[in-house]
């Protein structure tokens, strides 16, 4: 999978605040945002993002992360 990608994506996620709202940005599905997000997560071994039903928040490592 494109890191680059997986990148994008969590900064669109974040600048957006939504994963609907960045895939509409990115012209993807929030699906494949979401997995974008989670591969990158996975890659760096850390939870990059709290999410609920309705709101999506930074974690500590979140903050930090370089993307």
């Amino acid at each position: 999978m494109d890191k680059l990608a997986q990148m994008q994506a969590f900064v669109a996620v974040v600048t957006e605040t939504s994963f609907v709202r960045a895939a509409a940005k990115l012209n993807l599905s929030a699906q494949l945002v979401s997995k974008y997000v989670s591969a990158l997560e996975t890659a760096l071994g850390v939870r990059l993002l709290n999410r609920t039903t309705r709101k999506v928040h930074l974690t500590e490592a979140g903050r930090g992360c370089p993307a």
